[in-house]
């Protein structure tokens, strides 16, 4: 008897997930296999533009009507960042995606392709990532039974300032909001103060003085209207956000092959739209807030842009080797220095060490 993929619904915050094999007699529509997709974050355009048409309009197209997918962002699912592989792994969540800052918080390794400062253009982020992309599918195949299928970047997250500033040595004794522990470190690290805030807080408090400062997208912070409470932004990227997008293996290894095939295609299609439209939105990000430049968002605002200088630079690049790396090799250990020194070390011109015990 044929096998064909049936969604079996679990409720999980307010969403119905899961994925089982069932004869395909069984099936009022045998020759339509649905299925259920967790997606990027929301209201940003990586879900908006590009995401959600590709699952709800593009893949009908391409497997020619054999599947039907719904999606759901990933901060709209009821989902925990911090339960997102372990659900994978059990094939709850057949299809998802993995936002590597936020799963760092178990497995640190994951996040070793974009480690603030590493990245400071989206040249030396796609070297980066194409060098430890094999080593985080291994890690993610081998202790969640997730096959990556995709990676995705979100445009670079920039500085900008309340109050004027020339270069990053100028936040020190500022609180800056941070988005992920490396970019914390990284803060410490030019003098500054970290603080933890909800994107969607970010210009309340900046309204209220709780922090001058905040590292966020270019393109999202004028979004949210950050050009209204801060005066200056930097123009270097100090991190970009990788996610992933996988299938929980036996899930996916039910699928046909033919079905597999064609999404595999697909998503090849959309990983590469996805990071020409980062780099893209990142420059306009930067063009919208200070105007310099042509703003398809909308109106630009007239914030002062300070130019990556050669100073900034160098000193991005001792906060990478003196706090930003020690610290990640502290919270994940032996694993994750020979990971990079094996992956990236070659690459980056930077070698991992363990301090001795």
């Amino acid at each position: 008897m044929a096998l064909l993929t049936r969604l079996v619904l679990y409720p999980l915050g307010g969403l119905l997930l899961g994925l089982l094999a069932v004869p395909a007699a069984a099936q009022p529509h045998a020759d339509i296999i649905p299925l259920k997709i967790i997606g990027g974050l929301a209201g940003v355009s990586q879900y908006t533009r590009y995401e959600a048409p590709f699952w709800l309009e593009r893949i009908p197209q391409l497997t020619q009507g054999r599947v039907r997918a719904e999606i759901a962002p990933f901060d709209r699912s009821g989902i925990r960042g911090s339960d997102m592989l372990h659900l994978m792994r059990l094939g709850v969540v057949p299809f998802g995606t993995v936002i590597l800052s936020v799963a760092g918080a178990d497995e640190p390794e994951l996040t070793g392709s974009d480690l603030a400062g590493l990245n400071p253009a989206m040249g030396q982020l796609r070297r980066n990532v194409a060098a430890y992309r094999p080593h985080f599918a291994r890690v993610l195949l081998e202790r969640y039974e997730i096959e990556v299928l995709a990676v995705y970047t979100y445009p670079g997250q920039v500085l900008f300032c309340s109050r004027p500033f020339a270069s990053l040595a100028d936040i020190a004794g500022r609180r800056v909001r941070a988005s992920s522990v490396a970019q914390a470190d990284m803060i410490e690290a030019l003098g500054g103060i970290p603080v933890v805030i909800p994107f969607a807080e970010i210009v309340p408090e900046i309204r209220r003085g709780a922090v001058e400062c905040a590292i966020t997208g270019a393109l999202s912070g004028h979004a949210i209207g950050l050009s209204e409470v801060t005066t200056h932004l930097h123009a270097m990227a100090v991190s970009w956000g990788i996610s992933v997008f996988g299938a929980h293996r036996p899930s996916w290894e039910l699928l046909p092959e033919g079905v597999r095939a064609s999404i595999r295609a697909g998503l090849a299609t959309l990983e590469a739209q996805i990071w020409a439209a980062a780099e893209r939105e990142t420059v306009e990000g930067l063009a919208c807030n200070s105007g310099q430049g042509a703003c398809g968002a909308g109106r630009g605002a007239g914030m002062r842009l300070i130019p990556v200088s050669p100073a900034d630079t160098a000193r991005i690049r001792e906060v990478l080797t003196g706090t930003v790396l020690p610290r990640w090799i502290e919270r994940c250990g032996e694993v994750c220095a020979e990971a990079w020194n094996r992956n990236l070390a070659p690459v980056v011109g930077v070698r991992a060490e363990v301090a001795p015990q």
